[in-house]
C-alpha cells in the first residue's frame, strides 16, 4: 500500500525490529514474521534493513528469487558467498548487487570474529522476472568522498553505478560533511534514510539516525548534514 501523503517521516524507534544473539535489525517495511498490510512497500523498495551482526555471525545459505538486492555496509566488512561461485567481502565504499533471478542461494556473514558489521540491505523488485542470477560491485569510496550525492545502483546505466535489472529505480548515497546540502531527486516514489548521523530535509524537519522519509510526487527538496554530517540513502523509482 502506498501512502497518499507527500512527505511521510517515519522515526528509527517505530521500525519492526529483530534482536537475537548475534542479529539486531530494524525493518523499514514488514518482513519476515514482522507484518503489517499498510506497510509492505514504498515505490518499488521492498526492504530496508538497517543489520548489525556481531563478530562472528551471519546469515547462513538461503535462497532468493526475482529480486534485486543491493548491500551497502556502513562500518566493518561482510563476507558474500553464493551459488553463482562469487565469493567477495563488502567494505565501506563498495556497492554490492546481488540479481536473485529464477534462484539463487547465499550466504552473508561478519567476515571479523571480533568487529561488528554495520549494513543496510535493500530489495527492488525487477522489471523483468526469470533472469539468470548475477552478481557486481564496484568501490565507489572516491566518488562517495568527493561529496554530493552519488548513483551507486541505476537501471538507468549512470556511470559507475552497478547495474540494476529495474529501469525505474536508481539508489543515490551521499556521506555529507556538516551543513552539505544536496537536492533530493523529483520522482513519484523517494524513499529517503539516514543510517549515520542527522539531517534536515524540507518539509520533513530534523531526521536523525534510524529515521526516514517517505515522499510521493513531493517535487525537489533541499536535504541538509547536521553539525556532524550525516550518510545518506535515497531510493528513487517511479
Amino acid at each position: 500500500m502506498l501512502t497518499s501523503m507527500p512527505i511521510d517521516v517515519r522515526r528509527a524507534g517505530d521500525r519492526f525490529h529483530t534482536e537475537l544473539d548475534w542479529l539486531d535489525s530494524w525493518h523499514s517495511f514488514s518482513f519476515g514474521g514482522h507484518h503489517d498490510p499498510a506497510n509492505t512497500r514504498h515505490g518499488l523498495l521492498l526492504v530496508n534493513n538497517d543489520d548489525r551482526i556481531e563478530g562472528g555471525g551471519g546469515f547462513g545459505t538461503h535462497p532468493h528469487a526475482d529480486m534485486e538486492i543491493v548491500t551497502w555496509v556502513l562500518e566493518g566488512e561482510l563476507e558474500h558467498r553464493d551459488s553463482t561461485g562469487t565469493h567477495d567481502v563488502i567494505y565501506p565504499g563498495l556497492a554490492q548487487r546481488m540479481s536473485a533471478g529464477r534462484g539463487i542461494r547465499h550466504s552473508e556473514v561478519n567476515a571479523s570474529a571480533e568487529q561488528a558489521v554495520h549494513l543496510v540491505q535493500m530489495w527492488v523488485l525487477p522489471d523483468t522476472r526469470g533472469i539468470d542470477p548475477g552478481y557486481e560491485q564496484r568501490d565507489l569510496s572516491d566518488a562517495i568522498a568527493a561529496g554530493g550525492l552519488v548513483p551507486v545502483a541505476s537501471g538507468r546505466g549512470h556511470d559507475g553505478a552497478v547495474s540494476l535489472h529495474q529501469r525505474d529505480a536508481v539508489l543515490w548515497v551521499g556521506r555529507l560533511r556538516p551543513a552539505e546540502q544536496v537536492a533530493v531527486p523529483d520522482a513519484a516514489h523517494v524513499h529517503v534514510f539516514v543510517p549515520i548521523g542527522g539531517a534536515t530535509l524540507d518539509g520533513a524537519g530534523a531526521l536523525a539516525a534510524g529515521d526516514a522519509a517517505r515522499l510521493t510526487e513531493a517535487g525537489t527538496l533541499s536535504l541538509t548534514a547536521g553539525n556532524d554530517g550525516a550518510e545518506i540513502l535515497i531510493w528513487e523509482t517511479a
